[in-house]
């Protein structure tokens, strides 16, 4: 067997027995170099090489941004708009949730941060409300990974680097699909509750007091809603790069934070200050491992193994996407978003391009597969997440993930890969 698929196995491998991730891909990277005869000597300088880009900086200052604004008390408002306007509907409060969810993750780019926050705020209305606890959990979970989605995602940052793309398309490219992940929860959420009798919903309120408590809330909120807005339209302005982009981001957090939501206080501040090195830390040795991991992979010609192996199977390009994305999705369960986008980027990628697949098109495809990892069991760590949040146990919580999947994130992962308008739709309006 060709070296280079054995150093994949022990990669996958020290996966699932629960290696930390960026041990995992040591252990790849030591049997690659060991039994390919490579000198560490002519490796590390790869590693530093790669990762000596200014574009780099913008993970830790979005990581810091995302941390302050999560801590900042920034999700109420943005869940009360979204519950006035859909209260009145049997299951328009886990509409309110998805909506949320996605707008948080714009403004924070974390999943896990998105789901902590909105999970704190909307789980015990969901449960006053005659929700059942199972189908909240669920809801909440899958709605999170919006957030690697919708831009400004710093998922897209990394795919961007690896691949040597615009970072601004993308950033759109994303953008539909995302849209479209959100309109099929909400829609099978209201279906799933729609015969439940048990749901509360909100008191009848006359069209001019909706339109007057959205409209405050919605002032309320706006400081949180400018940071999005900030960071996109200084990008696609041409005013700042995204790595300025995402320092602007983080400055303009603390002053919020502090002065406007006042959910952040020096000890919380400190703590995110810690908890972004922390985060940065690990990243930047995992990102030092994976560029020479990758380099040994191009070197072995992994991807044309791969393609070679795939066509063993098939030849049409439509059932090698297939088998590709059920690759992708248990890459993403096996790991979290950052990891998988740099083992799947440099191995995929060229295997994409040779079947026809532009790289901006498979940019979508692989947020939407990596944000379907993150809520797919029997690993996924978003769920567990959410179950913990809400108190609920995973067995409560199963069916309703999988029918949400199956009725809003598959379907949308098909039409991402069968469908490239959906994916460049947005690029060619507004890039080329």
């Amino acid at each position: 067997m060709d070296i280079a698929v054995i150093a994949l196995i022990v990669l996958l491998a020290t996966l699932v027995i629960g290696v930390p991730v960026p041990f995992a891909f040591g252990a790849a990277t030591i049997t690659l170099s060991y039994f390919g005869g490579y000198s560490p000597d002519t490796l590390i300088p790869v590693g530093y090489s790669k990762m000596n880009t200014v574009v780099l900086l913008a993970i830790p200052l979005f990581i810091l941004s995302g941390g302050l604004m999560e801590k900042g008390r920034i999700a109420d408002p943005l869940v009360n708009i979204a519950e006035t306007i859909f209260g009145r509907l049997s299951g328009g409060l886990g509409v309110a949730g998805v909506l949320a969810s996605a707008v948080f993750g714009a403004i924070s780019g974390s999943g896990a941060a998105t789901l902590s926050c909105i999970g704190t705020v909307l789980f015990p209305k969901l449960e006053e409300r005659g929700y059942p606890k199972g189908h909240s959990t669920a809801l909440l979970a899958c709605a999170s990974p919006l957030g690697l989605l919708i831009p400004p995602s710093a998922l897209m940052i990394l795919y961007a680097w690896v691949a040597q793309l615009s970072v601004l398309k993308c950033f759109l490219a994303t953008v539909v699909p995302g849209l479209i992940v959100m309109l099929l929860l909400s829609i099978t959420n209201l279906v799933m509750l729609r015969k439940n009798d048990n749901i509360r919903r909100n008191p009848h309120m006359p069209p001019v007091e909706v339109i007057r408590t959205t409209a405050f809330q919605t002032t309320k909120a706006t400081p949180a809603l400018l940071m999005p807005v900030l960071i996109l339209g200084g990008i696609y302005g041409g005013l700042m790069t995204p790595t300025e982009a995402a320092g602007v981001a983080a400055l303009y957090a603390i002053p919020v934070g502090f002065f406007i939501y006042r959910g952040l206080t020096l000890k919380r501040f400190a703590d995110t200050l810690v908890e972004t090195a922390v985060t940065t830390g690990v990243v930047m040795v995992m990102l030092f491992v994976v560029m020479i991991l990758s380099r040994l992979f191009i070197f072995e010609e992994l991807p044309e193994v791969i393609l070679d192996y795939l066509r063993l199977l098939s030849e049409n390009p439509l059932v090698i996407m297939l088998m590709l994305n059920v690759f992708m999705l248990i890459v993403g369960m096996l790991m979290d978003d950052v990891s998988g986008v740099l083992l799947c980027t440099p191995i995929l990628l060229p295997i994409v391009t040779e079947i026809g697949v532009d790289p901006i098109h498979f940019a979508a495809i692989l947020g939407v597969n990596l944000g379907m990892g993150n809520i797919t069991p029997p690993t996924a760590p978003l769920l567990y997440l959410s179950s913990r949040l809400s108190k609920s146990s995973i067995n409560e919580t199963l069916r309703p993930t999988l029918i949400l999947i199956a009725g809003a994130w598959l379907p949308a992962l098909l039409l991402t890969t069968y469908v490239p308008e959906i994916a460049m739709w947005l690029p060619e309006l507004l890039l080329d």
